[in-house]
């Protein structure tokens, strides 16, 4: 009688032992189901609910903008300053996260493509951007191993032969956005719509050194300050290279570059359309300014970043470094002196090859001229590099 009763305490006490763990594991079971669901309230309350909101009041700024742009174009002349965004549009332009978006960018490119899937989507590319293979030094897409070093692809020799009577040639093929003399210390970066000279350059200290810019100094002071020989005047030209053109781009003269001004700058798009429409543009954005002297006195040359410019790169400078974070670069620029006592100074001659960009972009010349040179180029015109971009009797006139 008694092993009777104790076996059923026994099995009592184990079965309300097994109840306690069973009762248990619920209570454990709803507690992180609780605490997924809050954690999963809380994701939805503070990450996914802003962000959404954010992408959709984004969105209709966005279609706001190109609505009302839409608006001024029918109801303005081509030319007419109306059609110039304003300083808030330009702010809220400058919200999207183009450096982010062209990083991004620069790695997608870089990944390695298998065999298999290079013939496709490099010829994809190829037939989207009226990319001549002919011209190519290697036209086998499948030795391509990314897209980044089919952009990259280097020419044929003889495909793009030295103006050899010019003494200034094209740097880079592409188009001619616009050119011309600087006036006031302004130049046009498309027709109507011009940008300053010393907010593109910056402080004009790189002969001596490190001097602080003379207090109110006007735009037109600031172009007379350049100039070596003031017989001379100031001349730009600004060519918009297009994501199917060569990248590569090589020096227009021959010339010594002694100081590079590195503006890191925004991203954002160079495309002809966006420079009609952003004044300032190419003072906006990531640009590295190189500065020398050529035969006529002053002479600039300036690769301008864009969207999805992964890099800008030269090779003889191998301490310039592009689309970085805003951390990594805080300043407003950075420049570098390239002394001939350190044999830093890169002397280039007419036709050499200067540097590379992984996607099209746009390169600004200024230089000085006799007041007699004249451009042989017009705006919208497709260039290659090399050809001459002047009449050739104002340079031997020039140099007699």
């Amino acid at each position: 009688m008694d092993s009777k009763v104790e076996r059923r305490n026994v099995s009592s006490s184990s079965a309300g032992e097994s109840g306690d763990v069973k009762n248990t594991i619920a209570t454990t079971t709803a507690a992180t189901a609780a605490f997924k669901g809050a954690k999963s309230s809380r994701w939805r309350r503070f990450v996914l609910k802003p962000f959404v909101y954010v992408q959709f009041f984004f969105g209709i700024g966005l279609l706001a903008l190109a609505f009302q742009q839409f608006r001024r174009k029918n109801t303005h002349p081509e030319q007419s300053p109306e059609l110039i965004a304003k300083d808030w549009e330009i702010l809220y332009y400058r919200i999207i996260p183009f450096r982010a978006i062209s990083r991004a960018w620069g790695w997608l490119t870089n990944r390695h493509l298998p065999a298999w899937a290079r013939q496709p989507i490099l010829g994809l590319y190829a037939r989207t951007f009226n990319c001549n293979l002919d011209e190519a030094l290697d036209g086998n897409l499948d030795n391509y191993s990314c897209l980044a070093e089919f952009f990259r692809r280097k020419l044929k020799s003889g495909v793009r032969p030295i103006d050899s009577v010019s003494t200034v040639v094209a740097p880079s093929d592409g188009t001619v956005l616009n050119f011309g003399r600087v006036t006031a210390g302004m130049m046009e970066q498309v027709k109507g719509v011009s940008y300053s000279l010393g907010e593109f350059l910056g402080p004009a200290y790189w002969r001596n050194g490190p001097e602080v810019q003379p207090a109110g100094q006007t735009e037109l002071e600031y172009e007379k300050s350049l100039l070596v020989n003031k017989e001379n005047d100031l001349f730009h030209c600004v060519i918009y290279l297009a994501p199917g053109d060569y990248h590569c781009f090589h020096s227009p003269v021959d010339w010594t570059v002694n100081f590079r001004r590195h503006f890191p700058g925004a991203l954002l798009s160079v495309n002809p359309s966006i420079a009609k429409w952003v004044a300032g543009l190419f003072s906006l954005n990531e640009r590295a300014v190189y500065v020398g002297q050529w035969k006529h006195g002053f002479f600039s040359m300036t690769p301008v970043g864009a969207t999805n410019v992964g890099s800008i790169r030269v090779y003889a400078d191998e301490k310039l470094r592009t689309n970085c974070t805003k951390w990594a670069l805080p300043l407003p620029y950075y420049d570098r002196y390239m002394c001939p006592d350190d044999s830093d100074e890169i002397p280039l001659k007419k036709g050499e090859i200067f540097g590379e960009f992984n996607l099209g972009s746009t390169i600004v010349l200024i230089f000085e001229a006799p007041k007699d040179f004249e451009f042989k180029i017009r705006p919208g015109e497709k260039i290659r590099m090399g050809q001459s971009l002047h009449t050739t009797h104002s340079a031997t006139k020039s140099s007699d």
